[in-house]
């Protein structure tokens, strides 16, 4: 067997020991190590203590800042919800469906521009094109606190979608860059964890800048954009300097650990063989791939609740007979929930190496939920229902992306397939834009039955994946000593996920 090559079971199977065994191991120098600048005298062995150390240090540079991104992120996206019962619908007229058309075509932008940002951060620096949106949308943001009509607003909201369009599918591809693929939904939850703390502040900075209203001649709800996208523009001129691009370039790493980092991300998801120019055929790949487009519906059954909840909550609260300051306070308390629940169903999700059954057990409580809040029940028993459509949607969801990440090799291919995954999850959030209708308050019972509906898609299909996985694996499995008997091909790696030796995530 080639020294390159390394049996698929070794990393991507076995018991947790096996793992620890992995980090022990003295590792040949992975093919891209040169390069990183990183000599043939250098050695990528590191033991247990040093890894941890490793691994505490790349976290501790890269999961706070993205947290903090995605967190301002999912304020500005959602803000309008908090907005909205506090004089954005009264002051710029919007009747009708004007405020359901603002949230679609929101979304609709997202969608449209979701790939291109994704293979535009493989040809610039992720350090330049993720702060660089980051301050773009604060100004649109900020901006949006001194429109005076329906149309202004509509037409920021649109610029708004085009540049949050590269950040969530940006991230979730940067972090596959760093970490292998059974480390990836923990730290996927910790700045997933930053969408569902954002519910609980943005909350509660809705509440506290109600009060604002009539400062500077201007209403809560302007206050509301105001603040909050100045916030975005600090986040994203920090993030333009301390921002790290890869594991080869970054400077706070030894030349062994970039070898180590290089290494584990490379062999982990057989992407090695894949050529570092851009060609089509890795997006036409992945487009082709069964797995991106169910992927797809997985994550529309899960992402158009959370959309639903995440902009109508403060809504659906009112309802249920509280005035606006009241029910933006009473929005915090489910996110608050959840953001622990995030962290840790992803830990638990890492150390038993299984995905599906986080996203079922999401999918679960959702369903619970809406069915509560669907009945004629007490204020108290649909209010509880919320608590479970945020505990689940939001702790859920980080399993989906890690999921699909884990089972498409290739950078190309992988940064395609988890574009195209978010664009679907923007599809989601143009559905739930427009179920929550102003003539179905407040019971919005139309609204309830969609979500429902969605979520039945994936408890449905979720098992009928992990079936055909299994069957993958086990025919996989069988033929595995065949094929080392004949020897494995030196560009087997070429293959990704498709090769005989790789293994998919269940």
């Amino acid at each position: 067997m080639p020294d390159s090559v390394i049996p698929s079971r070794t990393i991507n199977e076995g018991s947790p020991k096996a793992e620890i065994d992995i980090e022990c191991l003295s590792l040949q120098k992975p093919a891209t190590a040169s390069s990183a600048g990183i000599s043939d005298s250098d050695s990528p062995a590191m033991n247990s203590d040093e890894t941890r150390r490793l691994w505490r240090r790349v976290d501790s540079r890269l999961i706070p800042l993205v947290t903090v991104m995605y967190l301002v992120a999912f304020i500005d996206k959602t803000n309008i919800g908090n907005a909205k019962i506090q004089g954005l619908t009264t002051q710029l007229n919007l009747t009708g469906n004007r405020f359901n058309i603002i949230l679609t075509l929101n979304f609709v932008a997202n969608c449209v521009f979701a790939l291109p940002a994704n293979l535009l951060l493989k040809r610039l620096r992720p350090s330049v094109w993720l702060p660089g949106i980051t301050i773009v949308w604060g100004v649109i943001t900020t901006l949006q606190g001194v429109v005076k009509s329906y149309q202004q607003l509509l037409a920021l909201r649109i610029c708004l979608g085009i540049a949050e369009a590269g950040l969530s599918p940006g991230i979730l591809y940067y972090l596959t860059l760093w970490y292998p693929r059974y480390m990836l939904q923990y730290r996927i939850g910790l700045f997933w964890g930053g969408a569902a703390f954002a519910g609980a502040f943005s909350g509660l900075l809705a509440y506290g800048i109600s009060f604002m209203a009539g400062t500077r001649g201007l209403e809560g709800w302007s206050w509301v954009f105001i603040l909050e996208g100045i916030l975005s523009i600090i986040v994203g001129v920090i993030a333009a300097f301390l921002f790290v691009d890869y594991p080869q370039t970054a400077n706070f790493l030894k030349p062994k650990e970039k070898a180590y980092l290089i290494y584990r991300t490379t062999y982990d998801t057989l992407s090695a063989g894949e050529d570092p120019d851009f060609d089509i055929k890795y997006v036409l790949d992945a487009l082709r791939d069964w797995q991106v487009w169910v992927g797809c519906l997985i994550e529309m059954s899960i992402i158009t609740p959370v959309y639903g909840i995440s902009l109508f909550l403060p809504s659906i609260i009112n309802g249920f007979g509280f005035g606006p300051a009241i029910s933006q306070l009473l929005s915090v308390p489910p996110y608050v929930i959840a953001t622990a629940m995030v962290v840790l169903w992803a830990t638990w999700s890492d150390r038993v190496r299984r995905r599906s059954p986080f996203v079922m057990l999401g999918l679960a409580l959702c369903l619970i939920g809406f069915s509560v809040n669907i009945s004629n029940v007490s204020i108290g028993a649909k209010y509880s229902g919320t608590f479970l459509i945020v505990i689940g949607g939001y702790a859920g969801f980080p399993a989906i992306p890690s999921w699909l990440g884990n089972n498409l090799a290739g950078h190309y291919k992988r940064g395609t397939g988890m574009a195209v995954q978010a664009i679907s999850g923007q599809v989601g959030g143009i559905i739930a834009s427009n179920i929550y209708r102003t003539q179905d308050a407040p019971r919005y019972t139309t609204g309830h039955i969609v979500e429902l509906a969605f979520i039945a898609l994936g408890l449905v299909l979720v098992p009928v994946v992990v079936l055909v996985y299994t069957r993958i694996n086990s025919r996989r499995a069988e033929g595995q000593e065949k094929a080392f008997g004949e020897g494995i091909p030196e560009d087997f790696r070429r293959m990704g996920d498709r090769a005989p030796e790789f293994r998919y995530t269940i």
